[in-house]
């Protein structure tokens, strides 16, 4: 009998990173916790991303995911709002991955579709398909209710997220050697 996998999935934000831990078994999903990581928007921007990579560090210290899944920062108006949602992005990338987690990254209409059927969902339409397809779950945000819906469409596509990497894996490889072999 396989195991369960523990996928954490992360909504990034400066103000408010949601997280949401579920576990995977073959079509099975089971909710096991979420919640919001926060930074004091009157301390400088180091020190709230500090603010931000510790309450990961605590998150993925006490719940042991297995895999990750970050969702990708889109572009608005604001070039500045923007560039804040980058770094704090790059937290959600780098905790995990210095954790060893593999991290995979999702488009937000990604993530809408797989969850709902549409990729132009609103928050509301998320927050009630979470709660079906994960009836027992529980989130004080809908940061963390986003985070689940991140952890449920990696769970859907970490197949060929997978097959995506193996294949780039052997086509770099290949490169190695046909590179040696002409020297």
């Amino acid at each position: 009998m396989k195991h369960p996998i523990r996928i954490l999935g992360i909504d990034p934000g400066l103000r408010r990173t949601g997280w949401g831990l579920i576990e995977a078994l073959g079509n099975k999903l089971t909710f096991v916790a979420a919640g919001t990581v926060t930074s004091d928007e009157k301390r400088d921007l180091a020190e709230r991303l500090v603010q931000l990579h510790d309450g990961l560090q605590q998150v993925i210290a006490a719940q042991e995911p297995h895999e990750a899944a970050v969702e990708h920062t889109f572009v608005n108006k604001d070039a500045g709002a923007t560039l804040k949602l980058g770094q704090a992005r790059g937290i959600a990338l780098l905790v995990p991955a210095l954790h060893g987690l593999a991290v995979s990254e999702y488009a937000p209409n990604l993530v809408k579709k797989t969850v709902v059927g549409t990729g132009h969902a609103e928050k509301d339409q998320i927050r009630h398909m979470v709660k079906i397809l994960l009836p027992r779950a529980r989130f004080d945000s809908d940061d963390a209710a986003d985070a689940l819906a991140i952890a449920v469409c990696h769970a859907h596509h970490r197949g060929a997220a997978s097959m995506e990497a193996k294949v780039a894996a052997k086509v770099a490889a290949g490169a190695v050697r046909a590179t040696k072999g002409a020297a």
